[in-house]
């Protein structure tokens, strides 16, 4: 009765482990396929550094109010003296106000970047569950990103260029 019932236990095991399919893709590796995507990260650029560009303006623009009043301080008067300081602070906290609502965490370049990538990663994410679904695949991990590490995977389970032509393009060739 006890060998039975090892049995059985090791048979709903082994029916249990069968029964989930794992597979990966390389997120990196499929995006780096796509048009869209490519020209996405050129659109970013090109803003980011147009605004770059604008925002050290700004800050030389700060510099430069500075050291004329650093050379004119001694002849100016009590009144003109702080105008100026005035002056010197707001172009300041102006010239920061602007780089905070083009690079910062709510700035224009992160809503451009959602704007432009997320439905190129909303695309690949279709594509993947739909192979996913009519392989009857359970798992499918992200070899590409920094946030799933795997150390071994059997290239078998590789669903990068299904998912490339999926989405109508030719693997193998890299945009550049």
């Amino acid at each position: 009765m006890k060998k039975i019932l090892i049995l059985i236990a090791f048979l709903f095991s082994v029916i249990g482990a069968s029964a989930q399919k794992f597979a990966f893709v390389d997120s990196e590796y499929i995006l780096k396929h796509m048009p869209e995507y490519k020209s996405a990260l050129s659109q970013l650029d090109g803003s980011s550094n147009q605004w770059q560009t604008q925002v050290e303006l700004k800050f030389k623009e700060v510099e430069r109010l500075y050291k004329s009043y650093q050379a004119d301080q001694v002849l100016l008067s009590e009144e003109i003296r702080r105008r100026r300081e005035n002056e010197i602070v707001e172009t300041e906290k102006e010239a920061k106000e602007f780089q905070r609502s083009k690079f910062g965490p709510e700035g224009e370049l992160f809503k451009l970047r959602n704007e432009l990538i997320k439905p190129i990663q909303n695309k690949v994410s279709d594509a993947i569950a739909t192979l996913a679904k009519s392989k009857y695949i359970d798992f499918v991990f992200d070899r590409g990103s920094d946030a799933t590490m795997m150390i071994y995977a059997n290239s078998s389970y590789d669903l990068s260029n299904e998912v490339i032509i999926k989405l109508g393009y030719k693997p193998g060739t890299v945009v550049n």
